[in-house]
């Protein structure tokens, strides 16, 4: 079983320093991070896991009546690695857990699948979506990984052990959407713009 893990817990400074939460800003009738979460629902991962952190009362309310399991991260102000950390502790048994970021809304539930298919095919220690070249999100990360994703700390996510590990397969994606995150109002501008 691959566990689908959407990291939400930030504080998106980056964003808005008023207050306002990225991840509940409307995009196309949805919060920005519905579209993260409902990719994973409708993918093949066997059950999908939404970290929250910062705002997480509002965070658990945009996804209520959703059959996923909320994981609150009491420790999100020490970075990423904790998030990830947190939602790992859901996936122990697992074969691998797909994280996704929940301010990458252009991922599809077909993009999940074609990296969980290729980590089936595969049996490698992670897969990578590409993309021009370059390699985005999410990424599915195997069993075997989980010591190692254990030492993390700090704002680090999974992309130095991912360079540092020798099986990792780069699955080719023609969707930008793997590498487009929202950072900043403009990135929201722009996202409804073209989805408009």
């Amino acid at each position: 079983m691959i566990v689908a893990i959407v990291l939400a817990a930030g504080r998106g400074a980056r964003f808005s320093d008023d207050g306002r939460n990225k991840l509940l800003e409307d995009l196309g009738g949805r919060p920005l991070l519905r579209h993260a979460v409902d990719a994973a629902l409708g993918s093949r991962a066997g059950e999908t896991v939404v970290v929250t952190g910062w705002d997480h009362e509002r965070i658990a309310e945009a996804l209520a009546g959703l059959p996923v399991t909320l994981v609150h991260n009491q420790f999100h102000t020490d970075g990423m690695a904790s998030s990830l950390l947190a939602g790992l502790e859901r996936a122990r048994e697992a074969a691998g857990a797909l994280v996704l970021l929940a301010d990458m809304p252009n991922v599809s539930s077909a993009i999940v699948d074609r990296l969980i298919g290729a980590f089936e095919e595969t049996q490698a220690a992670a897969v990578v979506p590409l993309r021009g070249g370059r390699r985005g999100n999410p990424v599915l990360l195997g069993r075997e990984l989980f010591p190692r994703l254990a030492e993390l700390s700090g704002d680090a996510g999974a992309r130095g052990l991912l360079r540092a590990t020798a099986n990792v397969v780069e699955a080719p994606i023609h969707d930008d959407g793997v590498l487009a995150d929202v950072d900043t109002p403009a990135d929201l501008v722009s996202l409804r713009e073209r989805a408009g």
